[in-house]
């Protein structure tokens, strides 16, 4: 990167920051404040980066921001699809297609999903890649930020990585192995006929798995919308939810809460993801 791109996306960074106020995105404004919109340490928090990063990139210096890191950032800061382009452009990183692990979240979606402070709620794509989580969700469901590549998708990870299978009861294993793939062939139906990314899931699927092939040869096909599971959490035991989709207009992406199931125990369970918040009760859950 030239020094001239550098100073520009330090000066775009700037003055996108000031221009966000922190109840925008779920922050306290606090009694005193000194600079218009966000701190850069809030940002830094935002993001997940380090405040000595963040002040680098703001001062036109440090290393190249990386594609996840113009994501997060892109997130933090509540930028429109253009905006968010603009900073990969001044990255020199290419622009994501759309629907993979650094897609942008819509702002209006991201805004939800900060009102959503007292249920588990998070945004994924239509393959089940995680964007973002709120506290309540991390508690619920883990951190689901540190996976890259196919494993980014919890589908991908249900067929082949048996540990993925702990956050539902082996009861239900089947059940949701076939939810799962009905709503993979209703999402790759629906993407444009030249996507790749959704044929060469299936693809290393059908080769990884003999329990995917078995099912998506029945030709199963249903979008998952609204749900209710049965969740075995770490601390808390079964926790029986309701969950609730609200989809993109392009259907690529979902935000997702959960509500605990009436007639169970499962509300008091919830109300204790407040006190547990984000700790890491056993670290990242696959």
């Amino acid at each position: 990167m030239s020094s001239a791109r550098y100073a520009e996306l330090g000066a775009f960074l700037r003055s996108r920051r000031e221009r966000v106020r922190p109840a925008d995105v779920g922050l306290p404004a606090g009694p005193r404040r000194r600079v218009p919109g966000l701190r850069r340490d809030e940002v830094a928090q935002l993001a997940g980066a380090s405040v000595d990063y963040y002040t680098e990139l703001e001062r036109g210096a440090g290393s190249q921001p990386s594609a996840q890191m113009i994501a997060a950032l892109a997130r933090a800061l509540r930028l429109t699809a253009d905006e968010r382009d603009y900073l990969y452009h001044l990255a020199d990183r290419p622009v994501p297609v759309p629907g993979g692990p650094a897609s942008h979240v819509h702002p209006g979606m991201l805004d939800l999903l900060d009102r959503l402070t007292s249920t588990p709620a998070q945004v994924i794509t239509d393959l089940h890649v995680t964007l973002v989580q709120n506290r309540l969700a991390v508690a619920l469901l883990g951190d689901q930020s540190g996976f890259r590549g196919a494993r980014a998708s919890f589908v991908h990870r249900w067929f082949t990585e048996p540990g993925a299978r702990r956050l539902y009861p082996e009861a239900d294993h089947a059940t949701q192995s076939r939810a799962f793939v009905a709503d993979l062939r209703a999402a790759a139906a629906r993407r444009r006929a030249k996507d790749t990314e959704a044929t060469s899931m299936i693809r290393a699927l059908l080769g990884a798995s003999a329990e995917f092939a078995a099912l998506w040869a029945e030709h199963d096909v249903a979008f998952r919308r609204d749900d209710r599971k049965r969740l075995d959490h770490p601390e808390l035991g079964l926790i029986e939810v309701n969950c609730l989709n609200l989809f993109s207009e392009d259907g690529l992406q979902r935000l997702l809460w959960f509500t605990p199931a009436v007639g169970t125990d499962s509300a008091g369970k919830l109300d204790l993801l407040t006190v547990i918040g984000a700790q890491e009760v056993t670290g990242p859950r696959p």
